[in-house]
């Protein structure tokens, strides 16, 4: 990773992810959740606090060292146990139904075969566990939309690859899970092109 993506973006992530009133977001999505779970682009830690009672456990994915350092002090002071994984979620080194659940907010935009990674979570969810999700992508309105394809180059240059014009809820779908619950809405903290938002959970059938 060269200096930007690996000293400066994961700052800019956690202060962008970070927003007044996430955490109310945060809780909502990781609701659902039971048992052990993994959580893809954990980053420097955000939903620590947010997990359910029910949550036991957290494996988590994250590429980023410097956001995995930033982490610490919340994952210090998390009354479950929280451990790094691994460093990508297109090749998940656990056994096939190896957790209860899986959590994912603001990382399916970025991750760059997202189909790999839904695939590698299918297989290391329990038949019938839950992917909680909470996502920016494809807004509902065509103006936004038309918007949101002139300046995703950009988008992906200056935010590690991030994509403002995934249909989540459509690639989940086509990954195999399905949808059990589903908010689509425009968060108020951010223009629409950014905050066009998915939240719910799909299960793994």
């Amino acid at each position: 990773m060269g200096f930007y993506a690996d000293r400066i973006l994961p700052r800019l992530v956690e202060q962008a992810c970070g927003m007044p009133g996430m955490d109310k977001l945060r809780r909502r999505t990781a609701a659902p959740l039971s048992g052990p779970i993994i959580e893809v682009g954990f980053g420097s830690g955000l939903n620590v606090g947010c997990y359910p009672e029910s949550v036991t456990e957290v494996t988590a994915i994250e590429p980023a060292d410097l956001a995995w350092e930033r982490a610490q002090p919340r994952i210090a002071g998390s009354r479950i146990s929280i451990t790094r994984g691994g460093l990508d979620g297109q090749r998940l080194p656990f056994d096939d139904d190896a957790f209860d659940g899986a959590l994912s907010t603001f990382t399916l935009c970025t991750i760059p075969d997202l189909a790999a990674a839904l695939a590698e979570l299918r297989r290391v969810v329990k038949p019938g566990g839950a992917l909680a999700f909470c996502e920016h992508g494809l807004a509902p309105d065509s103006g936004v939309q038309r918007v949101q394809r002139l300046v995703n180059p950009i988008e992906r240059a200056v935010a590690g690859g991030c994509e403002l014009t995934r249909d989540i809820p459509s690639l989940l779908d086509q990954a195999g899970w399905q949808i059990a619950e589903l908010d689509q809405f425009y968060a108020p903290a951010a223009p629409k092109p950014w905050s066009a938002f998915s939240l719910g959970y799909a299960v793994n059938l």
